[in-house]
Protein backbone atom coordinates (compact mmCIF):
# COMPACT_ATOMS: atom_id res chain seq x y z
CA UNK A 1 0.00 0.00 0.00
CA UNK A 2 2.55 2.57 0.93
CA UNK A 3 4.55 2.07 -2.71
CA UNK A 4 1.26 2.53 -4.17
CA UNK A 5 0.48 5.60 -2.13
CA UNK A 6 4.33 6.86 -3.40
CA UNK A 7 3.38 5.98 -7.06
CA UNK A 8 0.63 8.30 -6.63
CA UNK A 9 2.77 11.21 -5.19
CA UNK A 10 4.92 10.80 -8.00
CA UNK A 11 2.20 10.47 -10.82
CA UNK A 12 2.19 12.62 -13.95
CA UNK A 13 -0.63 14.24 -13.13
CA UNK A 14 -0.30 17.55 -10.97
CA UNK A 15 -4.60 16.80 -9.59
CA UNK A 16 -3.18 13.39 -8.63
CA UNK A 17 0.10 14.80 -6.85
CA UNK A 18 -2.47 17.25 -4.72
CA UNK A 19 -4.92 14.94 -3.90
CA UNK A 20 -2.09 12.13 -2.60
CA UNK A 21 -0.26 15.29 -0.88
CA UNK A 22 -3.37 16.03 0.84
CA UNK A 23 -3.75 12.33 2.33
CA UNK A 24 -0.26 12.19 3.66
CA UNK A 25 -0.57 13.67 6.88
CA UNK A 26 -3.72 10.47 7.47
CA UNK A 27 -1.03 8.46 6.57
CA UNK A 28 1.69 9.51 8.08
CA UNK A 29 -0.48 9.78 11.78
CA UNK A 30 -1.54 5.92 11.17
CA UNK A 31 1.62 4.51 10.60
CA UNK A 32 3.21 6.09 13.35
CA UNK A 33 0.88 4.84 15.27
CA UNK A 34 0.86 1.30 14.11
CA UNK A 35 4.62 0.72 13.86
CA UNK A 36 5.79 2.93 16.55
CA UNK A 37 9.69 3.72 16.95
CA UNK A 38 10.52 1.48 14.16
CA UNK A 39 9.30 3.36 11.70
CA UNK A 40 11.59 6.34 12.23
CA UNK A 41 14.91 3.92 12.24
CA UNK A 42 17.02 4.38 8.85
CA UNK A 43 14.76 1.85 7.11
CA UNK A 44 11.41 2.73 8.87
CA UNK A 45 8.74 3.61 6.18
CA UNK A 46 8.47 7.28 7.67
CA UNK A 47 12.07 7.98 7.09
CA UNK A 48 13.10 5.76 3.97
CA UNK A 49 9.77 6.24 2.13
CA UNK A 50 7.59 9.33 3.89
CA UNK A 51 9.77 11.79 4.58
CA UNK A 52 10.95 11.80 1.02
CA UNK A 53 7.86 11.82 -0.53
CA UNK A 54 7.63 14.94 1.52
CA UNK A 55 10.62 16.54 0.21
CA UNK A 56 9.40 15.78 -3.41
CA UNK A 57 6.40 17.27 -2.99
CA UNK A 58 7.58 20.34 -0.89
CA UNK A 59 10.31 20.97 -3.96
CA UNK A 60 9.96 24.00 -5.90
CA UNK A 61 9.41 22.05 -9.18
CA UNK A 62 6.03 21.32 -8.22
CA UNK A 63 3.06 23.43 -9.07
CA UNK A 64 1.45 25.64 -6.50
CA UNK A 65 -1.78 23.57 -5.88
CA UNK A 66 0.56 21.02 -4.85
CA UNK A 67 3.09 22.70 -2.18
CA UNK A 68 -0.07 24.00 -1.02
CA UNK A 69 -0.29 20.71 1.31
CA UNK A 70 3.20 21.72 2.79
CA UNK A 71 2.50 23.28 5.86
CA UNK A 72 -0.79 20.61 6.51
CA UNK A 73 1.87 17.74 6.00
CA UNK A 74 4.62 19.44 7.92
CA UNK A 75 2.05 19.66 11.18
CA UNK A 76 1.57 16.11 10.45
CA UNK A 77 4.61 15.43 10.78
CA UNK A 78 5.74 17.21 13.99
CA UNK A 79 2.37 15.44 15.47
CA UNK A 80 3.90 11.91 14.71
CA UNK A 81 7.42 13.00 15.76
CA UNK A 82 5.66 14.04 19.41
CA UNK A 83 3.48 11.21 19.64
CA UNK A 84 6.72 8.98 18.64
CA UNK A 85 9.20 10.83 21.60
CA UNK A 86 6.58 11.10 24.14
CA UNK A 87 5.60 7.82 24.41
CA UNK A 88 6.61 5.70 27.71
CA UNK A 89 8.29 3.09 26.16
CA UNK A 90 10.73 5.45 23.93
CA UNK A 91 14.20 4.67 24.15
CA UNK A 92 17.17 6.76 23.64
CA UNK A 93 17.57 6.02 20.16
CA UNK A 94 14.14 6.87 19.25
CA UNK A 95 14.77 10.26 20.48
CA UNK A 96 17.90 10.99 18.85
CA UNK A 97 16.33 9.58 15.31
CA UNK A 98 13.19 11.78 16.16
CA UNK A 99 15.84 14.86 16.01
CA UNK A 100 17.23 13.98 13.10
CA UNK A 101 13.57 14.18 11.57
CA UNK A 102 13.68 17.46 12.76
CA UNK A 103 16.63 18.62 11.22
CA UNK A 104 15.26 17.36 8.16
CA UNK A 105 11.58 18.87 8.10
CA UNK A 106 11.84 22.02 9.37
CA UNK A 107 14.14 23.37 6.78
CA UNK A 108 11.03 22.61 4.07
CA UNK A 109 8.35 24.46 6.34
CA UNK A 110 10.77 26.93 6.55
CA UNK A 111 11.36 27.14 2.88
CA UNK A 112 7.78 28.26 2.21
CA UNK A 113 7.99 31.38 3.92
CA UNK A 114 9.95 32.15 0.89
CA UNK A 115 7.63 30.66 -1.88
CA UNK A 116 7.30 32.65 -4.85
CA UNK A 117 3.57 31.92 -4.48
CA UNK A 118 1.71 34.46 -2.19
CA UNK A 119 -0.74 31.50 -1.93
CA UNK A 120 1.57 29.24 -0.70
CA UNK A 121 3.20 31.60 1.76
CA UNK A 122 -0.61 32.80 2.92
CA UNK A 123 -1.49 29.34 3.67
CA UNK A 124 1.79 29.02 5.88
CA UNK A 125 0.68 31.85 7.82
CA UNK A 126 -3.09 30.85 8.27
CA UNK A 127 -1.89 28.03 9.98
CA UNK A 128 1.71 28.32 11.94
CA UNK A 129 -0.36 28.11 15.17
CA UNK A 130 -0.75 24.53 14.11
CA UNK A 131 2.94 24.20 13.21
CA UNK A 132 4.04 25.59 16.11
CA UNK A 133 1.95 23.53 18.67
CA UNK A 134 2.71 20.26 16.78
CA UNK A 135 7.18 21.29 17.09
CA UNK A 136 6.73 22.42 20.57
CA UNK A 137 7.68 20.19 22.35
CA UNK A 138 10.45 18.94 20.43
CA UNK A 139 14.04 20.40 21.00
CA UNK A 140 15.75 22.48 19.05
CA UNK A 141 12.64 23.39 16.88
CA UNK A 142 10.88 26.46 18.33
CA UNK A 143 13.99 29.26 17.44
CA UNK A 144 13.27 28.41 13.53
CA UNK A 145 10.01 28.49 13.50
CA UNK A 146 9.74 31.78 15.36
CA UNK A 147 11.83 33.36 13.28
CA UNK A 148 9.95 32.40 10.18
CA UNK A 149 6.89 33.45 11.73
CA UNK A 150 8.34 36.64 12.53
CA UNK A 151 9.27 36.51 8.52
CA UNK A 152 5.68 35.90 7.46
CA UNK A 153 4.47 39.23 9.61
CA UNK A 154 6.88 41.24 7.05
CA UNK A 155 5.40 39.40 4.29
CA UNK A 156 5.22 42.00 1.15
CA UNK A 157 1.80 40.96 0.46
CA UNK A 158 -1.01 42.07 2.48
CA UNK A 159 -2.89 39.45 2.95
CA UNK A 160 -0.11 36.88 4.23
CA UNK A 161 0.91 39.12 7.00
CA UNK A 162 -2.97 39.73 8.00
CA UNK A 163 -3.44 35.77 7.96
CA UNK A 164 -0.21 35.86 10.26
CA UNK A 165 -0.99 38.05 12.78
CA UNK A 166 -4.23 37.03 13.36
CA UNK A 167 -2.40 33.52 14.20
CA UNK A 168 -0.42 36.28 16.83
CA UNK A 169 -1.87 35.14 20.00
CA UNK A 170 -2.14 31.48 19.98
CA UNK A 171 1.66 31.34 18.57
CA UNK A 172 1.85 33.50 21.37
CA UNK A 173 0.61 30.76 23.91
CA UNK A 174 3.01 28.37 23.00
CA UNK A 175 4.62 27.48 26.42
CA UNK A 176 8.36 26.68 24.32
CA UNK A 177 11.24 29.56 25.29
CA UNK A 178 13.24 30.63 22.38
CA UNK A 179 16.22 33.45 22.18
CA UNK A 180 15.59 37.12 22.62
CA UNK A 181 16.41 37.33 18.91
CA UNK A 182 17.35 35.27 15.85
CA UNK A 183 21.23 37.24 16.33
CA UNK A 184 21.14 36.82 20.24
CA UNK A 185 22.97 33.69 20.37
CA UNK A 186 25.99 34.74 22.31
CA UNK A 187 24.21 35.13 25.33
CA UNK A 188 22.00 32.04 25.45
CA UNK A 189 19.06 33.88 27.68
CA UNK A 190 15.74 32.17 26.89
CA UNK A 191 11.97 33.92 26.83
CA UNK A 192 9.03 32.80 25.95
CA UNK A 193 6.83 33.16 22.71
CA UNK A 194 5.16 36.43 24.08
CA UNK A 195 7.76 38.38 25.28
CA UNK A 196 9.82 38.04 21.61
CA UNK A 197 6.29 38.73 20.42
CA UNK A 198 5.33 41.47 21.67
CA UNK A 199 8.35 43.55 20.20
CA UNK A 200 6.79 43.03 16.70
CA UNK A 201 3.11 44.27 18.08
CA UNK A 202 4.34 48.18 17.68
CA UNK A 203 5.37 47.80 13.88
CA UNK A 204 2.15 46.17 13.07
CA UNK A 205 0.26 49.13 14.52
CA UNK A 206 1.62 50.84 11.47
CA UNK A 207 1.11 48.79 8.84
CA UNK A 208 0.20 50.23 5.65
CA UNK A 209 -2.72 47.30 5.87
CA UNK A 210 -6.14 48.66 7.13
CA UNK A 211 -6.71 44.79 7.25
CA UNK A 212 -3.40 43.75 8.88
CA UNK A 213 -4.20 46.35 11.62
CA UNK A 214 -7.80 45.37 12.08
CA UNK A 215 -6.55 41.55 12.39
CA UNK A 216 -4.14 42.66 14.94
CA UNK A 217 -6.52 44.87 17.26
CA UNK A 218 -8.92 42.03 17.38
CA UNK A 219 -6.04 39.82 19.00
CA UNK A 220 -3.52 41.52 20.53
CA UNK A 221 -5.37 42.27 23.68
CA UNK A 222 -5.00 38.12 24.01
CA UNK A 223 -1.65 38.79 24.52
CA UNK A 224 -2.17 40.23 28.10
CA UNK A 225 -2.76 36.96 29.96
CA UNK A 226 0.75 35.27 28.95
CA UNK A 227 2.40 38.18 29.65
CA UNK A 228 1.28 39.04 32.72
CA UNK A 229 0.77 42.50 34.51
CA UNK A 230 3.68 44.05 34.15
CA UNK A 231 5.05 43.14 30.74
CA UNK A 232 1.44 44.08 29.35
CA UNK A 233 1.58 47.73 30.57
CA UNK A 234 5.28 48.19 29.49
CA UNK A 235 5.28 46.81 25.65
CA UNK A 236 1.39 46.26 25.01
CA UNK A 237 -0.85 49.05 26.27
CA UNK A 238 1.41 51.93 24.19
CA UNK A 239 0.73 49.79 20.87
CA UNK A 240 -2.87 49.31 21.70
CA UNK A 241 -3.18 53.28 22.35
CA UNK A 242 -1.79 54.03 18.97
CA UNK A 243 -4.97 51.39 17.69
CA UNK A 244 -7.45 53.07 19.82
CA UNK A 245 -6.61 56.21 17.86
CA UNK A 246 -6.30 54.71 14.12
CA UNK A 247 -8.03 56.07 11.00
CA UNK A 248 -9.70 53.25 10.41
CA UNK A 249 -13.03 52.91 12.51
CA UNK A 250 -13.14 48.82 11.78
CA UNK A 251 -9.27 48.91 13.71
CA UNK A 252 -11.13 50.60 16.52
CA UNK A 253 -14.35 48.31 16.85
CA UNK A 254 -11.86 45.51 16.99
CA UNK A 255 -9.69 46.55 20.02
CA UNK A 256 -12.56 47.93 21.98
CA UNK A 257 -14.71 44.60 21.37
CA UNK A 258 -11.59 43.13 22.69
CA UNK A 259 -10.95 44.56 25.49
CA UNK A 260 -12.70 42.25 28.24
CA UNK A 261 -9.16 40.22 27.77
CA UNK A 262 -7.08 42.78 28.56
CA UNK A 263 -9.32 43.89 31.75
CA UNK A 264 -8.92 40.85 33.11
CA UNK A 265 -4.83 41.14 33.49
CA UNK A 266 -4.71 44.97 34.31
CA UNK A 267 -7.64 45.90 36.31
CA UNK A 268 -10.36 48.27 35.45
CA UNK A 269 -8.67 51.16 37.17
CA UNK A 270 -4.86 50.54 35.28
CA UNK A 271 -7.75 50.11 32.39
CA UNK A 272 -9.23 53.70 32.50
CA UNK A 273 -5.67 55.93 33.12
CA UNK A 274 -4.43 53.96 29.98
CA UNK A 275 -7.02 54.12 27.31
CA UNK A 276 -9.98 56.19 28.88
CA UNK A 277 -8.34 59.26 28.29
CA UNK A 278 -8.02 58.09 23.91
CA UNK A 279 -11.44 57.83 24.23
CA UNK A 280 -12.37 60.88 26.00
CA UNK A 281 -9.90 62.52 23.28
CA UNK A 282 -11.40 60.85 20.45
CA UNK A 283 -15.10 61.44 21.98
CA UNK A 284 -14.34 65.21 21.38
CA UNK A 285 -12.19 65.23 17.81
CA UNK A 286 -12.72 67.69 15.84
CA UNK A 287 -13.62 65.81 12.61
CA UNK A 288 -17.23 64.66 13.84
CA UNK A 289 -16.56 61.10 11.86
CA UNK A 290 -13.89 60.46 14.38
CA UNK A 291 -16.61 61.47 17.28
CA UNK A 292 -19.15 58.99 15.24
CA UNK A 293 -17.21 55.91 15.70
CA UNK A 294 -16.67 56.50 19.01
CA UNK A 295 -20.63 56.36 19.69
CA UNK A 296 -21.27 53.53 17.74
CA UNK A 297 -18.66 52.12 19.80
CA UNK A 298 -19.74 52.84 23.25
CA UNK A 299 -22.16 50.34 24.09
CA UNK A 300 -19.59 47.30 22.95
CA UNK A 301 -17.06 49.42 25.48
CA UNK A 302 -19.93 49.70 28.54
CA UNK A 303 -19.91 46.04 28.19
CA UNK A 304 -16.91 45.42 28.64
CA UNK A 305 -16.06 48.21 31.27
CA UNK A 306 -19.37 47.24 33.61
CA UNK A 307 -21.93 49.19 35.34
CA UNK A 308 -20.47 50.73 38.00
CA UNK A 309 -17.19 52.05 35.95
CA UNK A 310 -19.29 53.29 33.16
CA UNK A 311 -21.56 55.33 35.15
CA UNK A 312 -18.81 57.27 36.68
CA UNK A 313 -16.43 57.57 33.58
CA UNK A 314 -18.54 57.22 30.82
CA UNK A 315 -22.57 58.28 31.35
CA UNK A 316 -22.18 61.81 31.22
CA UNK A 317 -20.11 61.96 28.04
CA UNK A 318 -22.94 59.87 26.49
CA UNK A 319 -25.27 62.59 27.34
CA UNK A 320 -23.35 65.67 26.74
CA UNK A 321 -23.26 64.13 22.58
CA UNK A 322 -27.26 65.12 22.48
CA UNK A 323 -25.93 68.75 22.47
CA UNK A 324 -23.09 68.02 19.44
CA UNK A 325 -23.52 70.92 16.75
CA UNK A 326 -23.77 67.78 13.61
CA UNK A 327 -27.52 66.47 13.56
CA UNK A 328 -25.60 62.44 12.62
CA UNK A 329 -23.68 62.80 16.16
CA UNK A 330 -27.03 64.24 17.98
CA UNK A 331 -28.83 61.32 16.08
CA UNK A 332 -26.77 58.25 17.47
CA UNK A 333 -26.34 59.44 20.70
CA UNK A 334 -30.14 59.36 20.99
CA UNK A 335 -29.77 55.59 19.74
CA UNK A 336 -26.67 55.00 21.67
CA UNK A 337 -28.82 56.14 24.82
CA UNK A 338 -31.22 53.59 24.14
CA UNK A 339 -28.63 50.48 23.58
CA UNK A 340 -27.31 51.51 27.01
CA UNK A 341 -30.79 51.31 28.72
CA UNK A 342 -31.17 47.83 26.82
CA UNK A 343 -27.29 47.20 28.15
CA UNK A 344 -28.04 48.26 32.03
CA UNK A 345 -31.85 48.47 32.48
CA UNK A 346 -34.77 50.81 33.25
CA UNK A 347 -33.13 51.73 36.94
CA UNK A 348 -30.15 52.98 35.76
CA UNK A 349 -31.39 54.58 33.03
CA UNK A 350 -33.66 56.83 35.43
CA UNK A 351 -31.52 57.48 37.59
CA UNK A 352 -28.37 58.76 34.88
CA UNK A 353 -29.89 59.82 31.84
CA UNK A 354 -33.72 60.47 32.53
CA UNK A 355 -32.72 63.59 34.89
CA UNK A 356 -30.54 65.32 31.64
CA UNK A 357 -33.07 64.90 29.44
CA UNK A 358 -35.46 66.66 31.14
CA UNK A 359 -33.14 69.42 31.33
CA UNK A 360 -32.06 69.19 27.88
CA UNK A 361 -35.95 69.35 26.56
CA UNK A 362 -36.15 73.05 28.47
CA UNK A 363 -33.22 74.25 26.27
CA UNK A 364 -33.20 77.53 24.12
CA UNK A 365 -32.16 75.78 21.58
CA UNK A 366 -34.96 73.88 19.51
CA UNK A 367 -32.52 71.69 18.25
CA UNK A 368 -31.84 70.42 21.65
CA UNK A 369 -35.03 70.04 22.52
CA UNK A 370 -35.73 68.14 19.61
CA UNK A 371 -32.53 65.40 20.41
CA UNK A 372 -34.42 64.97 24.03
CA UNK A 373 -37.89 63.80 21.88
CA UNK A 374 -36.49 61.72 19.87
CA UNK A 375 -33.87 59.73 22.70
CA UNK A 376 -37.19 59.79 24.92
CA UNK A 377 -39.26 58.05 22.31
CA UNK A 378 -36.02 55.38 21.48
CA UNK A 379 -35.54 54.56 25.38
CA UNK A 380 -39.14 53.89 25.93
CA UNK A 381 -39.47 51.10 23.49
CA UNK A 382 -36.29 49.30 25.28
CA UNK A 383 -38.26 49.60 28.62
CA UNK A 384 -40.76 47.99 31.06
CA UNK A 385 -44.30 49.49 30.33
CA UNK A 386 -45.16 50.61 33.40
CA UNK A 387 -41.69 52.96 33.20
CA UNK A 388 -42.17 53.74 29.90
CA UNK A 389 -46.06 55.43 30.76
CA UNK A 390 -45.06 56.51 34.07
CA UNK A 391 -41.37 58.15 33.28
CA UNK A 392 -41.02 58.71 29.52
CA UNK A 393 -44.48 59.29 27.96
CA UNK A 394 -45.03 62.22 29.93
CA UNK A 395 -42.00 64.05 28.85
CA UNK A 396 -42.63 63.39 24.91
CA UNK A 397 -46.66 64.69 25.81
CA UNK A 398 -45.33 67.55 27.06
CA UNK A 399 -43.39 68.57 24.17
CA UNK A 400 -46.67 68.51 22.01
CA UNK A 401 -47.20 71.96 22.63
CA UNK A 402 -43.45 73.31 21.59
CA UNK A 403 -43.89 76.89 19.14
CA UNK A 404 -41.87 74.73 17.24
CA UNK A 405 -43.44 72.43 13.93
CA UNK A 406 -40.23 70.17 13.78
CA UNK A 407 -40.89 69.58 17.55
CA UNK A 408 -44.43 68.63 17.33
CA UNK A 409 -44.38 66.14 14.39
CA UNK A 410 -41.49 64.63 16.09
CA UNK A 411 -43.41 64.07 19.02
CA UNK A 412 -46.15 62.52 16.63
CA UNK A 413 -43.62 60.37 15.47
CA UNK A 414 -41.90 59.43 18.96
CA UNK A 415 -45.93 58.49 20.09
CA UNK A 416 -46.50 56.10 17.34
CA UNK A 417 -43.36 54.23 18.16
CA UNK A 418 -43.87 53.90 21.78
CA UNK A 419 -47.89 53.11 21.00
CA UNK A 420 -46.92 48.95 21.28
CA UNK A 421 -45.51 49.35 24.55
CA UNK A 422 -48.12 52.21 26.16
CA UNK A 423 -50.44 49.53 25.25
CA UNK A 424 -54.24 50.08 24.05
CA UNK A 425 -55.91 51.77 27.60
CA UNK A 426 -53.18 54.33 27.69
CA UNK A 427 -53.34 55.15 23.56
CA UNK A 428 -56.84 55.99 24.03
CA UNK A 429 -56.95 58.13 27.51
CA UNK A 430 -53.28 60.21 26.90
CA UNK A 431 -51.96 59.13 23.25
CA UNK A 432 -55.36 59.92 21.22
CA UNK A 433 -56.41 63.51 22.60
CA UNK A 434 -52.79 64.89 22.21
CA UNK A 435 -52.59 63.60 18.26
CA UNK A 436 -56.26 64.57 18.04
CA UNK A 437 -54.65 68.22 18.63
CA UNK A 438 -51.81 67.62 16.58
CA UNK A 439 -54.20 66.81 13.59
CA UNK A 440 -55.64 70.51 13.74
CA UNK A 441 -52.34 71.63 13.90
CA UNK A 442 -51.36 74.73 11.70
CA UNK A 443 -48.34 73.10 9.70
CA UNK A 444 -49.15 70.42 7.45
CA UNK A 445 -45.72 67.69 7.94
CA UNK A 446 -47.45 68.20 11.88
CA UNK A 447 -51.52 67.21 10.93
CA UNK A 448 -49.64 64.47 8.30
CA UNK A 449 -47.40 62.80 11.34
CA UNK A 450 -50.40 63.25 13.99
CA UNK A 451 -52.60 61.49 11.10
CA UNK A 452 -49.77 58.62 10.40
CA UNK A 453 -49.58 57.76 13.98
CA UNK A 454 -53.55 57.55 15.19
CA UNK A 455 -53.60 55.37 11.67
CA UNK A 456 -51.12 52.87 13.12
CA UNK A 457 -52.98 52.82 16.72
CA UNK A 458 -56.12 52.18 14.98
CA UNK A 459 -54.08 49.13 12.59
CA UNK A 460 -52.43 48.45 16.19
CA UNK A 461 -55.50 47.95 18.37
CA UNK A 462 -58.53 49.53 16.41
CA UNK A 463 -61.15 51.83 16.19
CA UNK A 464 -60.53 54.56 19.23
CA UNK A 465 -64.69 53.39 20.18
CA UNK A 466 -62.50 49.97 20.79
CA UNK A 467 -63.92 49.06 17.81
CA UNK A 468 -61.27 46.81 15.03
CA UNK A 469 -60.08 48.93 12.26
CA UNK A 470 -61.65 48.82 9.09
CA UNK A 471 -58.12 49.21 7.24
Amino acid sequence: HIQNFAALCRDEVPMVRRIASHSMGQLLQAVAETVGGQSINEDGMITSTLLPLYEELASSNQPDSVRLQTTENCVAFGKAVTFLSTRDETTKHDKERTNVLVQKILPLIVSTIDDRSWRVRWTAASKFADVIHAFEELPGAMDELVAAYEKLLQDPEAEVRSAATFNLSEVAKSSALVLRSPTAVSDGARFSVAERLVKRVTSLTEDDSEHVRAALAMVATELAPVLGKDATITHLVPPLLLLLRDSASQVRLNLISSLSALNEVIGVDLLSQSLLPAILDLAEDGKWRIRLAIIQNIPLLAKQLGKDFFSEKLSSLCVGWLADDISSIRQAAAHNLKELTVLFGDEWAMSLLIPSLADIKQHPSYLRRLTSVQACSLMATVMQPETARTEMLPMVLEMASDIVPNIRFNVAKGLEIMAPICGSAVCDSQLRPVLAMLEEDEDRDVRYFATKAIDAIDTLYGGGDGTPSKK
